[in-house]
């Protein structure tokens, strides 16, 4: 039960990262009426409620999957989704939470690489995610057929 649990979480949050960082983020942004400030705003909701879903999500399958020595390649790409997002939860999410303030207060900050470093982040997470959860389904399925 606990593997079925984690497998659906992965795969739930994989889909959650494609629904909003690869479709409502930039098509936000292309509505009628919506101005950048408004866009932000609504931006900066969405990305802290997905970075704290994201976190419990974890945590879940985490406590589904542990105790697992990072010597299987499910436990080294749980592994590097975990440090992605602690690298988007404690340092870039912060930062482009304070570039938008910037925006919103109509202090234009420099041009920086952030965005582009979170969309890559998203992206390399997105396909550990997809990899893990077909890796999972595949050793579930070879479980089920073996025993």
């Amino acid at each position: 039960m606990k593997k079925l649990i984690s497998i659906f979480c992965v795969i739930f949050w994989a889909g959650l990262i494609s629904g909003i960082s690869f479709l409502e983020a930039p098509l936000k942004f292309q509505a009628p009426g919506i101005t950048i400030p408004l866009g932000l705003g609504i931006g900066q909701l969405v990305f802290q409620a997905l970075n704290k879903i994201e976190i419990v999500l974890l945590l879940i399958i985490l406590a589904c999957s542990l105790p697992a020595p990072l010597k299987n390649i499910c436990s080294i790409l749980l592994f590097s989704v975990t440090i992605l997002l602690m690298v988007d939860t404690f340092w870039l999410l912060p930062l482009l939470d304070e570039r938008a303030k910037l925006v919103l207060a109509q202090h234009p900050p420099a041009q920086s690489y952030h965005h582009i470093l979170y969309i890559v982040v998203e992206t390399t997470k997105f396909l550990l995610l997809i990899t893990l959860g077909f890796l999972n389904l595949k050793s579930l399925y070879h479980e089920k057929r073996y025993s």
